[in-house]
């Protein structure tokens, strides 16, 4: 039971991270193309600002909820994605040095330069992690051992000698850019007014039609490539009520984009949590399956720290969450409506 809890607190602690991250990796992605001048640039890096470096503490704590609740997992993961990781790292670094950089030389390259940097790391971002969904819902080539090691790529095959990017992985990567790409719009035309407003609404509403296709092609791909999906939900109807949700949320966003910013992009987060919920639910009680063999695989009985510790976690998580989300709603309500550019701002 407490393993199911845990497992259930990871995926929330995920969800969240990509419902909030993803929003200003989005906004990073679109801003080159929205905004048509330095001070539309701004706009966009003033709508997160206040909020980018604290929307990733979520994935930090997901980091450390790993390290005590599934070591076998945070152990196999953390060793067998290394060249990955580091790449993420670096990505995240530099994208959080462009944009408090930008704005320190006044020069007709510095600027374009951190934007481009800016734009080009979220965007790998997004990819990225997109692929590393993937490569869960793929699976990896555990041993008994419960380890494992994977090249960024071999031959781009879902079988066989497998490496982190595939045709799959990096299908799922695209729709995990086109997601967030549309979920960063939405947030932009949220927190901005007049004719960059216009042109993200307009670039929400082009780009949900992507992500429809996306959306089709990449749950028939997962049913293919990954038979335990069908099995979870054959012998857990009651799951359907997430891909369900999932589709319901999508349809609102393209209802709500028009006239309903604040809606649309509520929605989105819904359609995203939903997702990520109903691939959560298809994978259990597997945390990484096994493409080798079955039977290696790791779950949540055989990847979960002792009881005890369980118990103690929970103890400390419960108003370590309290305390993130309490500052979560403080600074989102301290900054809400539209953003207003002063001299000292990005």
């Amino acid at each position: 039971m407490l393993e199911t809890i845990w497992f259930c607190l990871v995926a929330l602690m995920i969800a969240t991270y990509v419902v909030l991250d993803g929003y200003d990796l989005g906004a990073g992605i679109i801003h080159l193309f929205v905004a048509h001048s330095d001070d539309e640039r701004r706009q966009v890096l003033q709508s997160i600002g206040p909020f980018w470096d604290g929307n990733e503490v979520w994935l930090l704590a997901g980091g450390g909820t790993l390290y005590f609740a599934f070591p076998a997992l945070y152990a196999a993961s953390f060793s067998g994605f290394y060249l990955p990781l580091m790449m993420v790292l670096w990505l995240l670094m530099l994208r959080g040095i462009s944009i408090e950089f930008r704005s320190h030389v006044e020069s007709p390259v510095w600027r374009p330069l951190w934007d481009v940097v800016f734009g080009g790391a979220s965007a790998l971002l997004t990819i990225f992690f997109g692929a590393a969904l993937g490569n869960v819902v793929r699976g990896v080539p555990l041993d008994a051992s419960g380890f494992f090691f994977l090249p960024l790529w071999t031959d781009f095959g879902v079988t066989g000698e497998l490496g982190i990017l595939d045709w799959y992985t990096v299908v799922i990567g695209l729709a995990g850019f086109v997601t967030l790409l549309l979920h960063g719009a939405l947030w932009v035309a949220l927190k901005t007014d007049g004719p960059l407003e216009a042109r993200c609404r307009l670039l929400a509403l082009r780009a949900w039609w992507l992500a429809a296709v996306m959306l089709i092609l990449i749950t028939i791909l997962s049913f293919r490539i990954q038979p335990q999906l069908a099995a979870s939900f054959s012998a857990r109807p009651w799951g359907y009520i997430f891909p369900a949700a999932a589709l319901i949320a999508f349809a609102l966003v393209r209802v709500w984009t028009p006239r309903r910013p604040a809606a649309a992009f509520l929605a989105s987060s819904a359609f995203i949590a939903a997702m990520l919920s109903s691939a959560a639910f298809g994978l259990y009680p597997y945390v990484l399956p096994s493409r080798a063999d079955p039977q290696f695989g790791l779950t949540v009985a055989n990847a979960a720290a002792g009881a005890y510790g369980l118990r103690i976690g929970l103890a400390w998580w419960i108003p370590g969450t309290v305390l993130a989300i309490g500052y979560f709603v403080f600074v989102y309500r301290r900054f809400a409506g539209k953003v207003r550019i002063h001299g000292v701002d990005y």
